[in-house]
């Protein structure tokens, strides 16, 4: 049997024995749909493993139960078991956020978890990873000593007000400058760190890659914040800021299902067509996100409007072909 089968069955059991207060081998059998034996075999891998199952007798039935608060020692009240296990489970998606300076704090955090439980207890949960994964960024050159530094200075600055001089290297200009900010707020997305600050000489507030920054400086000058929406970058598909815009494009069927069983917008409104494509309707920015994500499709999405964004599109994919028009292979 797969090692994975055998992981989600012992966690339905004990899901099980949590929500139910108490159930027969043969009442767990038949929601796992295995035998008695194999039931058998699970209960005790799991008392084995530290977790505190009992069985008692009433009215001649023999019955299985978990303890309630399984995990005491973490604080007063205790965990119950799914609480705890979701915690150690949520590790496969923290530990997303490893390549980033945050990396230290998730260890750590994690260890102080662990120190709670037993070595057998933390053998079966480190199991529960196996089964789902996710995918996180590339380490990059940011993911250094440096770079947690200087996300602490910007940390520091965001959260006590502080005024601060950076040094950035702007990708638009291709140039490094240095500019006078008051930082807002830090925001992690796939593709990296965001810093949301105002510039007092612009008059505006910006957004800037973290990993472009190339020095920062905090003053001992405080600010008061501009008040902030809850959410940044709403209207946007990426980390970018715009009044929003009607969009439409529509997709061919082979791509339609794909389209389709995602959200990729909270605005995001879908019309069935009656090839078998989508048309998927969006309110947001035009933006770098926005185009790269419609390239991304290639020959089976095509705006309907704006004309303006379907103008843009077209001129990127006139300029990608150009480059290999009469080109050999490899030149």
């Amino acid at each position: 049997m797969p090692r994975n089968a055998e992981v989600i069955r012992q966690w339905t059991i004990l899901r099980e024995l949590e929500a139910s207060r108490r159930l027969t081998i043969d009442d767990l059998a038949k929601r796992t749909g295995v035998t008695t034996r194999t039931i058998r075999r699970d209960l005790e891998a799991l008392q084995t493993s530290g977790f505190p199952l009992f069985d008692e007798v009433h009215d001649g039935k023999r019955y299985w139960t978990l303890e309630s608060k399984a995990f005491r020692r973490l604080d007063d009240t205790g965990f119950t078991l799914a609480e705890l296990s979701a915690l150690y489970f949520s590790r496969t998606l923290v530990e997303v956020l490893a390549a980033t300076p945050f990396r230290q704090d998730v260890a750590s955090g994690f260890a102080k978890l662990a120190a709670a439980l037993t070595p057998q207890m933390r053998q079966f949960l480190d199991r529960l990873p196996l089964v789902f994964q996710a995918r996180g960024r590339t380490p990059s050159d940011g993911d250094t000593r440096a770079g947690r530094e200087l996300i602490a200075r910007l940390l520091d600055a965001t959260l006590n007000h502080r005024r601060a001089t950076m040094k950035y290297f702007s990708m638009s200009s291709r140039r490094e400058k240095v500019y006078v900010i008051e930082p807002y707020r830090l925001i992690y997305s796939p593709d990296g760190l965001y810093l949301f600050a105002y510039v007092p000489e612009y008059e505006d507030v910006r957004t800037f890659g973290v990993a472009r920054i190339r020095a920062i400086s905090l003053h001992e000058e405080r600010f008061t914040p501009a008040e902030l929406p809850d959410t940044i970058f709403a209207h946007s598909l990426g980390v970018h800021e715009g009044p929003p815009e009607h969009v439409e494009i529509a997709f061919e069927p082979g791509i339609a299902p794909y389209v389709r069983e995602r959200t990729w917008h909270a605005s995001q409104a879908l019309a069935d067509r009656p090839d078998g494509g989508v048309v998927l309707s969006l309110d947001v920015c035009n933006d770098w996100a926005l185009r790269s994500w419609i390239l991304s499709f290639g020959p089976l999405a095509r705006v309907l409007s704006p004309a303006s964004l379907s103008a843009q599109i077209k001129e990127e994919i006139e300029k990608a072909a150009a480059r290999y028009a009469d080109r050999a292979p490899g030149s």
